[in-house]
């Protein structure tokens, strides 16, 4: 029964897969000209070349930044049923605010939050 079931979510997947790919396929406009991909920012022209090689800081602090404000919107839902949760819950956030801070100091001994 359970094989069956799978097959079937399976199928019903990949038949709704297929079928957004072809009404997107159908609807989407068949017209393209090259002012359509040029980069476009603010409405101004661009000099020159688009492609710029940005330091690795600033991504490595963007992820870090999205990866604990993620981690802290976690804990707002944990702490609506904190009561309801009891022991278990301290326990199991506690670990997760254990991690936290140990990914913290790991990217902070790295270096990873100094601007340079």
């Amino acid at each position: 029964m359970n094989l069956m079931l799978f097959v079937v979510v399976l199928i019903t997947a990949v038949a709704l897969v297929v079928a957004a790919l072809g009404i997107a396929r159908l609807i989407s406009p068949r017209t393209f000209n090259r002012q359509k991909g040029e980069a476009y920012e603010c409405g101004i022209p661009t000099r020159g070349t688009s492609w710029m090689q940005f330091k690795v800081g600033y991504y490595l602090f963007a992820i870090l930044f999205l990866m604990f404000d993620v981690e802290t919107v976690l804990l707002f839902p944990w702490a609506l049923t904190v009561r309801d949760l009891g022991a278990a819950g301290l326990i199991s956030i506690s670990f997760f605010i254990v991690i936290l801070v140990l990914g913290l100091a790991y990217a902070w001994k790295k270096g990873a939050l100094e601007w340079k």
